[in-house]
């Protein structure tokens, strides 16, 4: 009996100690895992831990043949699969993120560099929950490192190209939204791993789309960047644009059911753009919502989706901060004591964030942080089983980019104003006016164009073959004319026939007729023989929008190959003072194109879908 009590004692002492030191560890958890080529950061992001540093005495371990360095991260594990990244430029050749060990709890960081690249220039941040890895000498981009999720800009000076070939798990789609958006990969399990080439940056790699009902879930590796939606019609459907992404080839052009009258596609838009088009009756609709981790998101009909199952814990906001960037640029910084789920709305006169699972806020410290700034005016309220609903007035032809912090706890509203057009800008009287001024619109509310044939008269423009530019850009003009007045407009021609005009008169005509926009419309040439296609230029900021809706248009339309937009300083485009675009309809130094050129059908074709676009584009500014 004496035995059996001694035997007993020891068994819950040692059962004790063992449930102390494992009590003891306190697992901290990375999330994700994020490469920003733009920053040369690498983010790894946790969830909630208790107070304790991580990383707080980094070791990083040197070695050679092949050169790389090591760090290891104790206690502490990753939720997502390992972690395999290879670069082609740069002194950082492979990085691999793995579970080195689980007893104890160890994750390794590998990295393998030219023989020239100096490790000691890796510097370690620890913000909140993240460890932020940066690989290059350099100011750090914020006290705070924020994802871009959505921007107005149609086209960036942060739009570039990387090449990075990584290692992507094989794995079945999770059941419910909840386990998408927020837990991508939940398991320890070993998963099957497939190698992915990227011929882009690493911001993001769409990889699976999900039709859900009265929305899609979009899966990727990296973070996400919406642009600006367009609105175009027959069919109904609203188009979304990811800068900085690539697009799976296994889900490219493939049309997906959302229901019985609405579907789904992505595409590869450009080299380093995918496009989403949801064809629906409700594209006012439909928004972006966005994961904490800006890995996921879910474009839905806010209005249909069931927000429950958008999120699985709540938050509050916390603080109200804001910046001056620059004279014409401000930002609202919110802050909340856990990661945030949000949605986001783009109207012509204001941004509205839906904030899903944060219910408390402090009115009076919001009114105050923002009170003599651009969010003067902006309100802040809650919405019965919505959550918190933030709604920003901004003027018409201001600039809005959001961000999210690398924790999923803070949010980033950038607002740039306008230049403001100068009133008193002295316009030169024309020469030759071929349209009498008008200084102020009539008939209603009827929306007026200008349409400019390029070239004229003595000026023929380019030739080939024997055919002159300027004939075909007055043909084409004329039933761009013919076909916008049948829909209601007014209509401008900067020439209504065979006729010299110099460009500053053709912006003196616009000048004068107030118009909404300015189409130019032109013939291209190239001294290879072997080009074809066709492109939209503008110059503005302001006429990107008009731009991209009318080339979306124009390029669909026509078999030519879709050479893009350009943002190029023609006259005319530069010194309009409304949305301006200059069209190149095709190549008369192309012998089949130069053919169709002149052809009915083709003409026909591209008068019409400009027309089209002209439309759709007043349709989207509603």
């Amino acid at each position: 009996m004496k035995k059996i009590l001694i035997l007993f004692t020891l068994f819950i002492i040692t059962l004790f100690t063992f449930v102390q030191k494992a009590c003891a560890e306190e697992l901290f958890k990375f999330t994700s895992a994020n490469f920003d080529t733009s920053n040369s950061i690498i983010v790894l992001s946790g969830q909630d831990t208790p107070a304790g540093a991580v990383l707080q005495n980094v070791k990083l371990v040197k070695m050679d043949n092949p050169s790389r360095a090591y760090f290891d991260i104790e206690s502490s594990i990753i939720t997502f699969p390992k972690q395999d990244w290879k670069f082609q430029s740069g002194g950082i050749k492979e990085i691999k993120i793995n579970q080195f060990s689980t007893n104890p709890n160890v994750v390794r960081v590998v990295m393998y560099f030219d023989n020239d690249f100096n490790p000691d220039n890796i510097k370690f941040f620890r913000i909140k929950n993240n460890i932020i890895i940066k690989l290059k000498d350099g100011t750090m981009c914020d006290n705070e490192y924020f994802h871009n999720t959505y921007r107005d800009e149609h086209s960036s000076s942060s739009d570039f190209y990387e090449y990075l070939t990584i290692m992507m798990p094989v794995a079945p789609a999770n059941d419910t939204i909840v386990d998408q958006i927020q837990d991508a990969f939940n398991t320890q399990a070993e998963q099957i791993m497939a190698r992915k080439e990227l011929k882009l940056n690493t911001k993001y790699y769409l990889n699976n789309i999900t039709p859900r009902p009265n929305g899609v879930l979009i899966n990727g590796f990296g973070a996400a960047t919406i642009e600006k939606p367009m609105i175009l019609t027959n069919p109904s459907r609203i188009i979304y644009d990811l800068p900085n992404t690539l697009v799976d080839m296994k889900i490219r052009n493939k049309e997906y059911r959302i229901s019985e009258t609405e579907t789904v596609k992505v595409g590869q838009f450009s080299v380093n753009k995918a496009r989403i088009v949801i064809t629906t009756d409700d594209v006012s609709d439909y928004i972006p919502i966005y994961s904490s981790d800006n890995q996921s998101l879910i474009i839905a009909n806010y209005k249909k989706t069931n927000n429950s199952t958008l999120y699985n814990s709540s938050s509050n906001a916390t603080a109200y901060n804001k910046e001056k960037n620059d004279s014409l640029t401000e930002s609202m910084i919110l802050k909340f004591d856990a990661p945030v789920v949000h949605g986001l709305d783009r109207y012509q006169d204001k941004i509205v964030l839906y904030l899903y699972n944060v219910s408390k806020y402090h009115e009076e410290n919001f009114k105050a942080a923002y009170k003599n700034t651009l969010f003067n005016e902006a309100q802040i309220s809650l919405m019965p089983q919505i959550g918190l609903k933030l709604s920003i007035p901004v003027e018409q032809d201001a600039l809005v980019s959001t961000y999210l912090g690398a924790d999923g706890r803070s949010i980033k509203i950038k607002v740039k104003e306008a230049k403001k057009k100068a009133a008193e800008q002295t316009i030169t009287t024309p020469s030759i006016i071929f349209n009498p001024a008008n200084n102020k619109k009539t008939n209603g509310d009827k929306k007026k164009v200008v349409i400019d044939a390029g070239h004229g008269g003595t000026d023929v423009g380019a030739t080939s073959g024997g055919i002159y530019e300027k004939d075909i850009t007055l043909d084409v003009a004329k039933r761009v004319e013919k076909l916008l007045k049948q829909k209601g407009y007014q209509v401008v021609m900067t020439r209504p026939d065979d006729t010299y005009v110099s460009l500053q008169d053709r912006v003196a005509i616009s000048e004068q007729n107030d118009p909404d926009i300015f189409v130019s419309i032109h013939v291209n040439s190239s001294v290879r023989p072997e080009i074809t296609g066709v492109e939209t230029h503008y110059y503005h900021q302001e006429s990107i929008a008009l731009a991209q809706t009318v080339h979306s248009s124009f390029a669909s339309a026509v078999q030519s190959p879709n050479r893009g937009l350009f943002k190029s300083k023609f006259y005319v485009i530069n010194h309009t003072t409304v949305p301006a675009i200059l069209v190149e309809i095709g190549f008369i130094s192309n012998s089949g194109e130069r053919a169709q050129l002149i052809g009915e059908k083709r003409k026909q074709a591209t008068a019409k879908s400009i027309a089209d676009g002209v439309q759709n584009y007043f349709k989207q500014i509603k």
